[in-house]
């Protein structure tokens, strides 16, 4: 075999021969081999964020698109339904047992991102286990008691599962700068916006004052009490408030307003489209592979 010569630049990182920061030549046998590829399964294929999510796996790096799963458009190409230029040749299907099934023969590492309701959320997690497959939960209004029931399966199975409140890389940065702040301000109030009156305050308000509370802080000490629906909710017992404004038109934003002597410190993160889960997602299933448990919370891996 003829030898494969390749130039490369060898890293800083590598020790004494990286400080001499000059091209070296790289012979081989044969090419390295690449990094396994990732089988990815998508339930709730035809809903917005999964059309996108067919997308950004297709086009990814060391991931294949190997099942797209619904009950709306079956046998339509998942490629096709997606808007992409080229057909996948992967039909939409409606039955997540064979898919995974066929990805277990295949004996390849294979991750189910599930986008369909918290009813059908349980058994989705515990098939994909069944057949060695790790799991990335995206859907709103999950039940605390079922995210307990998965914690407790997928220990018990050591089978990796992310149960994330969000995938928007943003938004948990948005929420880990606003528990920084909390420990330096006594007053803060979040304004959202969104285009739609569904589901206010919004799960992200929620969970952002979920996160404040509870950390020996008391906000808003001087109206407090007050009743004026003007004044916004309050969530939890810390004081902390949340105004709502719904206005057809307007991008989805999270703004967290912090003040002390002399100052304002604003925190705000917008959303223009789905395509903002899109980096969270594909980086959830680069890592959710490595998992032996549940963990909760897109933040478990920035």
């Amino acid at each position: 075999m003829v030898p494969l010569c390749h130039p490369v630049r060898v890293s800083r990182t590598w020790g004494k021969i990286a400080r001499r920061n000059a091209a070296k030549v790289y012979c081989s046998m044969e090419t390295p081999p690449s990094q396994s590829t990732i089988k990815v399964v998508i339930i709730g294929a035809t809903k917005e964020i999964g059309r996108t999510a067919i997308v950004a796996v297709s086009k990814a790096r060391g991931m294949e698109l190997a099942g797209a799963i619904d009950s709306q458009h079956i046998g339509e190409d998942a490629g096709q339904i997606s808007g992409m230029e080229e057909p996948l040749e992967l039909p939409v299907l409606n039955d997540l047992t064979m898919v995974l099934g066929s990805i277990a023969q295949s004996r390849a590492t294979g991750v189910v991102v599930d986008f369909s309701e918290p009813s059908t959320v349980y058994d989705n997690v515990k098939q994909a286990a069944a057949f060695g497959l790790s799991s990335i939960v995206y859907v709103p209004k999950i039940e605390l008691e079922t995210v307990t029931e998965l914690s407790a399966f997928c220990e018990k199975a050591s089978m990796g599962c992310l149960v994330a409140p969000t995938l928007s890389i943003g938004s948990v940065l948005l929420q880990q700068a606003a528990i920084q702040a909390s420990f330096h301000y006594s007053n803060v109030e979040i304004v959202e916006s969104r285009p739609n009156p569904l589901d206010l305050p919004s799960q992200d308000a929620i969970q952002i004052a979920n996160n404040i509370s509870d950390l020996g802080q008391i906000y808003n000490r001087e109206d407090m009490d007050t009743s004026s629906p003007a004044r916004g909710q309050v969530l939890g017992d810390d004081g902390v408030r949340v105004h709502s404004m719904v206005l057809p038109g307007l991008v989805s934003s999270t703004s967290i307003n912090f003040s002390g002597p002399g100052e304002i410190y604003t925190l705000r993160h917008d959303v223009t489209n789905v395509q903002c889960l899109m980096p969270g997602l594909i980086l959830a299933i680069r890592k959710v592979v490595r998992l032996k448990n549940l963990i909760y919370g897109l933040e478990k891996f920035l």
